[in-house]
């Protein structure tokens, strides 16, 4: 990803932040010479061996999985609030653009099963069940419906490189800044408000 300097996010907490909280990914290999994508959540941990890794899991219908082992590298593409920005809102001519932020991370995949499928689960569901009135475990599925995890293909992707761009109009002074802010709070929309959010955070 083309990332100018100024734009680049290298805060190994804020990354990793980042991730957790915009988990619902897109997962992109090769296929049979094409490129393939499915949207899923990917969730970040740290493996037996200490490693930094994605982890997540896919239909076992789904073809993509069936080049984990022939080609194993891939992409995980993460994307969080982003918003047109008008031109209108500066004090002097220039362009619209668009501010947003992302992360891109580069690394290889290898199916994992058994237990390891499992614990992989039981991570994914305590999480999106944390604030459930009547929270689902793992552990107290049923037999039957545990069946399931046969129709799924569960992976770890071990990271190889990250890429982070947080794109929020650091090139403009103090006045446009706090102005473009302004603007977007005022678009009542909950994308540009998130995107003033982040900016008045990391103000220069």
């Amino acid at each position: 990803m083309y990332i100018p300097d100024i734009h680049k996010n290298e805060n190994p907490q804020e990354i990793n932040s980042f991730i957790q909280t915009n988990s619902f990914g897109i997962l992109v290999n090769q296929l049979d010479g094409k490129l393939s994508a499915t949207h899923i959540p990917l969730e970040l941990d740290v493996n037996e061996e200490g490693k930094q890794v994605l982890y997540g899991h896919i239909s076992r219908e789904n073809p993509q999985w069936k080049s984990f082992v022939s080609n194993n590298e891939v992409l995980a593409i993460f994307s969080g609030p982003h918003s047109y920005i008008s031109s209108s809102w500066y004090d002097h001519e220039n362009v619209p653009t668009w501010n947003y932020s992302a992360v891109h991370i580069y690394g290889t995949i290898k199916v994992i099963e058994g237990e390891a499928l499992l614990a992989s689960l039981k991570k994914l569901v305590d999480k999106y069940e944390a604030h459930s009135e009547k929270p689902v475990r793992v552990e107290d599925l049923s037999e039957k419906t545990m069946r399931q995890t046969r129709g799924i293909v569960a992976f770890e992707i071990e990271i190889r490189e990250i890429q982070a761009v947080k794109k929020l109009s650091q090139n403009r002074d103090d006045k446009n800044y706090q102005n473009i802010i302004s603007e977007l709070e005022k678009t009542g929309e909950t994308n540009s408000a998130a995107v003033a959010k982040e900016m008045s955070k990391c103000k220069k």
